[in-house]
């Protein structure tokens, strides 16, 4: 039944006419033949193989035109498919074999010569139908009674439904008969285009511009035609024209399609792959491509198209040299995406790469998939045994310059060692790669011929670094300590925020002396990620360590937790905050001081007028315990010893240090909008008059 196709109106032209296709119903592909004639369908899918051309020595069935026509094939009531009919015409050619005794005697031929005369024609059809991504051959057979048979002149035609193509796609449709004639017909057809749908690039952009009226509804999709399963879906949508849709230019792949059709029953899937000789769509691919392995043996392609390529395993030495190829002896293997592949390998090496190329023989990719799984490359050197007739063999170690000869005089490293290598290989000390009745592959470390070799010149060279490093040492030691700085480690009780944003000011100011000062502030989120206590362990080992020293900044709420871990002879309860780096610290602080090994290595200190150096508890003032910033020269005299600059020079670090803390001290003690004392207050000002 004829339906309106207005898909197919719109690629036929600009008009707004609507056209009628005849409509078949159901998957299956038939044939039919003209009147007089009998037709069969044997096979709608065989190899598309044509064979040599025999010429028949009787009368033959030979195609003499070739006809097309569009129709639609609908599985579903509202899904249909364009499709090519196609109808061969048949003429007979050739006549039949006059017997001999009649060209003789010029009598009539008896009965036994007269039968195939009135036998009918019998000939095998074969049409075949090419059109990207697809190629199918099919097989009819047609028979043609004697009465019809006359030589030279048409018998009628064969008609098979049908060879599914997509609008815009090119197709090429080739028909002979058998027994064969001297020819074959061959017909190319360009499909109706789409002329609302235009493909564009914009540099890295591409865009599909979508022309159709406003009130027109489609769907659009974008897949990755396979040409082994399903389509991988990519994005779909349902649209209203018109519509520009932007594609990156690293989205495109050779497969990459799109599929358009309107929102209406019977609406007809057009689908075009406009990227298929694009060339940044093919070097996207590579890009895309990787491969995976599965076990110790087996590994595949990852593509999102069909990529026929070729694989060999290489050698890859340390040091940048190129990736050796092992051909021969391993032999280069097909690939096919998805497809599991293994090379005969008895065991597996770092080493070993796969090599992937592709048609024209050119690199595209290279890994080296157990150099994951089996650790980094080894300086192993590769050998390469050759067998032959009588149990005859050679081997020669593979290197950058070739394959060297074993034992041999030239003068790479393996040559060198090609006696030691040999002596290896018959010790079993190298490993088998593979093996078969032409050769085997062999790996054999080089670390231990390495080490003899350079044994003695490392020695000498240890020697006389450690005599330069001594004497270096002697002579830039104070210059290098002074240019370094000692190490600082400040702990303090993290009482309020403020009395926080006061201790990073005296950090910050320490810091431009000649100290490397740690205090939690500044390493918050590694204290996160280790808890309180190992970060304190670990910043207090390396402190002591290089001769550093820990400063315990004391206020009322260090004094509290100290009096209260004192009291109960335990860490100080409570849970470790993810920050509380003091609370952490004292059950490794305090038996420091209570076994005398804390002087010299510990100092204190504590903010006028927030703290008296004598409510610090008495345990803590067995170390010096200075006032800030009244006592800075004392306080910065002790944690710069041993080389503690002159008087002078130490006065001037102390005003720099004050001056660096003054705003911090007055943003604690006197808050914003609370008036300091002596500043903007007349006479009588805090005394109450």
């Amino acid at each position: 039944m004829p339906v309106p196709w207005f898909l197919l109106s719109l690629a036929l032209g600009r008009s707004p006419i609507v056209l009628s296709l005849e409509r078949l119903v159901g998957p299956q592909d038939t044939t039919h033949c003209s009147p007089g004639l009998s037709c069969h369908l044997w096979d709608s899918d065989i190899l598309c193989l044509p064979g040599d051309i025999v010429p028949a020595p009787g009368p033959v069935l030979a195609p003499t035109h070739l006809q097309t026509e569009l129709v639609l094939r609908c599985r579903k009531e509202t899904y249909c498919d364009l499709c090519v009919r196609v109808a061969v015409h048949l003429a007979v050619h050739g006549h039949w074999e006059e017997p001999e005794d009649e060209e003789k005697f010029g009598g009539a031929a008896d009965s036994g010569v007269e039968e195939p005369r009135n036998a009918s024609l019998q000939a095998q059809v074969v049409l075949s139908f090419q059109a990207y991504p697809t190629a199918r051959c099919v097989l009819l057979e047609v028979q043609v009674p004697a009465a019809l048979v006359q030589f030279g002149q048409s018998v009628g035609s064969v008609v098979y439904d049908c060879f599914e193509a997509a609008l815009g796609s090119e197709v090429r449709i080739w028909s002979y008969t058998q027994p064969r004639y001297e020819k074959e017909l061959n017909l190319t057809q360009q499909l109706p285009a789409l002329p609302w749908l235009n493909v564009s690039a914009d540099g890295d952009n591409v865009h599909l511009v979508l022309n159709v009226s406003e009130e027109q509804h489609f769907g659009l999709s974008l897949y990755w035609n396979q040409v082994q399963g399903p389509p991988k879906p990519r994005w779909h949508k349902n649209l209203t024209g018109p519509q520009i849709i932007t594609l990156n230019h690293t989205d495109l792949v050779p497969c990459l399609c799109i599929q358009v059709w309107p929102l209406e029953p019977d609406s007809v899937r057009t689908n075009i792959c406009p990227f298929r000789e694009d060339p940044r769509a093919h070097q996207n691919l590579w890009r895309a491509a990787r491969l995976r392995l599965l076990t110790l043996q087996s590994w595949l392609l990852d593509a999102p198209c069909s990529l026929p390529a070729e694989a060999a395993l290489c050698w890859q030495a340390p040091g940048g040299d190129p990736c050796q190829p092992l051909v021969p002896p391993l032999s280069w293997e097909n690939v096919t995406v998805d497809k599991v592949l293994e090379f005969p390998l008895l065991k597996v090496h770092p080493n070993l790469c796969v090599q992937q190329v592709n048609s024209w023989e050119k690199l595209q990719l290279q890994e080296c998939l157990w150099a994951d799984s089996l650790g980094p490359l080894k300086d192993d050197v590769l050998l390469l045994e050759t067998r032959g007739p009588q149990d005859n063999r050679s081997l020669c170690a593979l290197e950058p310059s070739g394959c060297t000869s074993l034992p041999s005089k030239a003068s790479t490293r393996a040559a060198r060692l090609g006696e030691y290598l040999l002596q290896d290989l018959q010790s079993g000390q190298c490993l088998q790669l593979w093996d078969d009745d032409l050769g085997a592959l062999w790996a054999c470390p080089m670390d231990k011929y390495i080490h003899k070799r350079w044994a003695l010149l490392w020695l000498a060279c240890l020697l006389f670094a450690a005599a330069l490093s001594l004497i270096l040492l002697l002579k830039k030691d104070h210059a290098k300590a002074a240019a370094r700085g000692r190490a600082a480690l400040l702990l303090y009780s993290a009482d309020d925020s403020g009395f926080e944003r006061l201790v990073g000011a005296l950090a910050s100011a320490l810091c431009q002396l000649p100290l490397r000062v740690a205090v939690d502030l500044w390493s918050r989120r590694e204290m996160s990620a280790q808890g309180p206590v190992a970060w304190f362990h670990a910043q207090r080992r390396q402190n002591l360590q290089e001769g550093g020293v820990v400063v315990l900044l004391f206020s009322p709420g260090a004094v509290a937790l100290c009096s209260e871990w004192l009291q109960e002879g335990v860490s100080a309860p409570g849970a470790h905050g993810p920050h509380d780096a003091f609370r952490a610290s004292l059950s490794c602080v305090l038996p420091d001081f209570l076994q005398g090994r804390a002087p010299g290595r510990y100092v204190g200190a504590c903010f006028d007028r927030l703290l008296h150096p004598d409510s610090v508890p008495a345990l803590f003032r067995t170390v010096p315990v200075f006032s800030l910033p009244s006592q800075l020269p004392d306080f910065l005299g002790a944690l710069l010893q041993p080389r503690a600059p002159r008087p002078g020079r130490l006065q001037e670090r102390a005003e720099q240090v004050s001056r660096a803390l003054q705003p911090a001290l007055d943003s604690y003690f006197h808050p914003p909008g609370t008036p300091a004392p002596g500043r903007g207050l007349g006479p009588g000002a805090g005394d109450g008059t």
